[in-house]
């Protein structure tokens, strides 16, 4: 009897362990299959390479554009994207909401795996985190070429596209070096948005400080406030600092807005003329729409481009 009753403990204490190892590998499994993403609302566990994916933050949509990654559903009232990133205004995507107000009904019912949020949408991460899990991949300013390559590498890793992320980081790398030669030599710039008429300029460390701290652009005057709106200028101010480069965004022009006056009108008087910046022909109207709506990889790869060209230039006579 005794022996009877060793052997069927042994028999159900085999079949315990054999389910434990079954609960054990189930669980390292689910766990292989999701990362833990660092971002700037925190850590979020998302699955690797999501299938339906909302995304908010237009420098993030550049990014994962450049990498080819699939996209389910995107805002489109009230989005003016960028030309290279217009096809994302089509139907093929799903609209959900404005860049600043998503929609969370549609978003509901789209039941999507993962939702970058952050950029305009940063307001709305806790209600969008109850929907799906949600991470804000903003890209630091004050560090910016390091946070842009990580939040490239990251992600790559989410979507398995970690060969093209190494690619893209190293061939934007190399553009940076290529024309540091040149910018760093260039001479005193400023950096200003026009908007309603009114000017503002943006220095080191600030949303538009890649001309200084990546290109090494000297700046013309040291802002002590770097501040998201930038720092209100007058043509006075401007003559004032005399750049020798003036790099122009036309906030107006970004947001389709046809009733301003342009950036150009505002800039073309007396004392804006006296600059070395007019008189050199280096006042560079850049793209506003991707440097203001977008401003991932790509844009600024464009804006490479088009200081490239720029300083190619001869100066007007």
């Amino acid at each position: 009897m005794y022996s009877y009753i060793k052997v069927k403990f042994l028999v159900l204490l085999a079949v315990l362990l054999v389910l434990v190892g079954c609960d054990n590998k189930k669980e390292q499994q689910t766990s292989a299959n999701t990362l833990t993403i660092e971002h700037a609302q925190g850590k979020t566990d998302v699955p690797e390479n999501p299938k339906k994916v909302v995304v908010f933050n237009t420098a993030t949509l550049d990014i994962m554009d450049a990498l080819n990654i699939p996209v389910t559903a995107v805002p489109q009232s009230d989005v003016h994207y960028p030309t290279f990133l217009s096809k994302y205004g089509r139907k093929d995507y799903t609209n959900v909401g404005t860049l600043f107000e998503p929609n969370y009904e549609v978003l509901s019912s789209i039941q999507p795996d993962v939702i970058v949020a952050g950029g305009r949408a940063t307001d709305a991460y806790k209600k969008l985190n109850d929907i799906a899990p949600t991470i804000s991949l903003d890209i630091d300013p004050n560090n910016f070429l390091s946070s842009l390559t990580q939040r490239t590498e990251q992600l790559g890793s989410i979507f398995n596209k970690q060969n093209e992320a190494k690619k893209l980081i190293a061939d934007f790398n190399q553009k940076i070096e290529q024309l540091k030669t040149k910018t760093t030599t260039a001479g005193t710039a400023l950096v200003i948005m026009v908007n309603g008429g009114k000017m503002s300029a943006y220095g080191s460390k600030s949303r538009f400080g890649f001309v200084f701290d990546v290109l090494g652009f000297q700046p013309a005057t040291i802002f002590q406030e770097a501040g998201r709106h930038g720092n209100a200028v007058t043509s006075e101010f401007i003559l004032s600092v005399n750049p020798q480069w003036i790099f122009v965004l036309d906030r107006d022009n970004a947001i389709g807005n046809k009733e301003a006056q342009s950036a150009q009108q505002v800039l073309d008087n007396e004392l804006i003329r006296k600059t070395a910046a007019w008189q050199q022909n280096h006042i560079v109207y850049l793209d506003s729409s991707s440097m203001y709506i977008a401003g991932g990889i790509q844009t600024y790869s464009r804006l490479m481009d088009q200081i490239g060209i720029a300083l190619q230039s001869e100066p007007a006579h």
